[in-house]
């Protein structure tokens, strides 16, 4: 998922070098998960930034994937649905998936752009994908869960689904938590009323690393009218891909495994952010984690 804006960033971060020689997060990623298995990769984009992504990765990995472009745009609705006049950014991660349903056929992966992951993840995620098959009228679906103190950013506040599991390892509910920032001595976030309130930092949290069947497609297209229905004129309302997942598991139509993992998230939310990844990233090529020059 690549079409943000990025306005606590300030700039389009999907593209904002982070590697030695000039590589981006996306480049991470796809370079885990070419070695985890993944042969497909789809850019959910707009379509003002199509060229910029074309040029970027069409001559790098091509060899390495079958790459394809769907496009979130605002306009992108259901009849008789129109966007008001304004709204300006996307309408949220359910909504990007949902742009991308006519290129999934197959038990798939959804990550962001601006988010870097890890290897373990992407081989956690790929082992999993390969067996999943819904059964009985039940979906099964996966998810990737990462500890909440590994996820934070010391510039500002950060946005996490944060997830409670039941005792087979199976994901409960996600609280979307807009605010979520680390203090002196604590972790809080911001509730509805504005009070901010301690969260345990060992919190599994959800960083929009799913495993879905294409069965989660036809879900979201048959739940976004109702959204639009109570939301369209609202230029700031966001079709978010964990609340679908909350209300399947809610009805009892899907599970989703919580894949654990130990990797440490880096992301740019805000400029502030580039300085630490980049560090970050030259210690992982100082160990050999990746190569310098990622694609050779």
């Amino acid at each position: 998922m690549a079409a943000g804006i990025g306005s606590r960033f300030g700039g389009l971060k999907q593209i904002e070098a982070v590697g030695p020689n000039g590589e981006i997060i996306i480049d991470y990623s796809l370079f885990d998960a070419h070695r985890a298995g993944f042969k497909r990769v789809v850019f959910i984009i707009r379509k003002e930034i199509e060229e910029l992504f074309r040029q970027r990765f069409s001559s790098k990995v091509e060899k390495l994937f079958e790459i394809r472009y769907a496009y979130q745009e605002v306009d992108n609705l259901p009849a008789p649905f129109t966007p008001p006049p304004d709204r300006v950014k996307p309408w949220g991660t359910g909504h990007a998936v949902l742009c991308a349903k006519d290129m999934v056929d197959a038990p798939f992966a959804v990550i962001n752009a601006d988010d870097f992951y890890g290897a373990e993840s992407f081989k956690n995620l790929y082992k999993y994908l390969r067996t999943a098959n819904d059964r009985g009228g039940i979906y099964d679906y996966c998810m990737v869960g990462y500890r909440l103190e590994n996820t934070l950013t010391d510039a500002g506040h950060v946005a996490r689904g944060v997830c409670t599991a039941n005792a087979g390892g199976f994901l409960d509910t996600i609280v979307e938590r807009t605010k979520i920032q680390r203090f002196e001595n604590a972790v809080r976030y911001m509730d509805d009323n504005g009070a901010w309130v301690d969260i345990d930092g060992m919190s599994t949290v959800s960083m929009n690393m799913f495993g879905f069947t294409p069965s989660f497609c036809e879900e979201l297209n048959s739940r976004f009218p109702a959204f639009l229905k109570g939301q369209v004129n609202n230029p700031k309302a966001e079709f978010f891909l964990p609340s679908a997942v909350n209300d399947l598991i809610a009805e009892k139509k899907a599970t989703v495994k919580i894949l654990p993992t130990h990797d440490e998230w880096l992301g740019v939310t805000y400029r502030q952010d580039l300085y630490p990844v980049r560090k970050a990233i030259r210690i992982l090529v100082a160990h050999k984690v990746y190569p310098a020059r990622l694609w050779g």
